[in-house]
């Protein structure tokens, strides 16, 4: 049964993959060649996915909850699924640089040094069983994970909740979990969503707690994809500087719509949002 799933889940993703390569060749121009830049050979679609990204992270890092996640199925699809994550990191270093300058006081440090030395646990698993787990199946794991988690947001946000999970068992998964699934797809963005909905943050805390710790954690990472997995070069680095003024596009928009969001919307929108991030990982 899971080689059957299996196999259904990667002719499923191979068809959408098709169908999106067909309509961008569709309505692009056929005549356009490809763009060398820094060793890397780029079609239009290529530049479109990349400049789509930047903005979207940027949007994502200033508090746009969601959006950075479909940034990643983006991505896998011009790039591959390997390769396509060492880029997106070093495009998100300089989104998180953004998103700290703006949100960096109201960070809660109690609940980062908490986090962090277990987040730091996961990218250690994350990088030694990265070279061997099924990336179609790994998103598929996630995404139920998400959607299980997502009753339980809805069910705060409605009932207002007092009582929150702190017990250190729960500080300890999300923390784990969270560097595990940031350095195998840069995907803890809903795990993230989900510890810092539970803990009932401010709108401002909300974002300046997860603008610091996708800061610190991405950082720690670079050393494993560049070592371990040889995702990120001298030539990635270049490339994706190139898209620094998309990333700050984005987080002008990100905060021009942020500030005109109140609290319980802006909890609204990122349970829908984390929502749609899960069902990007599926497809």
């Amino acid at each position: 049964m899971k080689s059957l799933c299996a196999s259904f889940q990667r002719r499923l993703f191979a068809l959408l993959v098709l169908n999106a390569k067909f309509l961008l060749s569709r309505f692009l121009p056929k005549n356009i060649l490809p763009i060398e830049l820094f060793s890397y050979s780029l079609s239009v679609q290529d530049l479109i996915i990349l400049t789509s990204v930047a903005v979207m992270l940027g949007m994502a890092k200033v508090g746009i909850a969601g959006t950075g996640m479909i940034a990643v199925p983006l991505m896998a699809l011009a790039f591959g699924g390997k390769e396509s994550t060492g880029l997106l990191l070093t495009i998100l270093i300089f989104a998180d640089v953004m998103g700290v300058l703006y949100f960096h006081q109201h960070a809660s440090w109690h609940h980062l040094r908490r986090l962090l030395p277990f987040a730091m646990i996961g990218i250690v698993v994350g990088t030694v069983t990265g070279n061997h787990i099924d990336d179609l199946m790994f998103r598929f794991l996630m995404a139920i994970i998400i959607f299980a988690s997502l009753p339980l947001m809805i069910w705060q946000q409605r009932e207002q909740a007092q009582q929150v999970p702190d017990a250190k068992w729960f500080v300890y998964s999300v923390g784990i979990l969270g560097g595990f699934t940031t350095m195998v797809g840069n995907l803890a963005g809903p795990v993230m969503a989900m510890y810092l909905l539970s803990m009932r943050f401010p709108k401002n805390q909300f974002i300046g707690t997860a603008a610091w710790f996708f800061f610190i954690i991405n950082l720690a990472k670079v050393p494993f994809h560049v070592v371990a997995w040889g995702t990120i070069t001298w030539n990635s680095v270049m490339l994706t500087a190139v898209f620094i003024p998309a990333v700050i596009l984005g987080a002008w928009i990100g905060l021009k719509i942020i500030n005109l969001i109140n609290e319980y919307v802006f909890r609204w929108l990122v349970i829908i949002m984390t929502a749609v991030a899960a069902l990007a990982m599926v497809l």
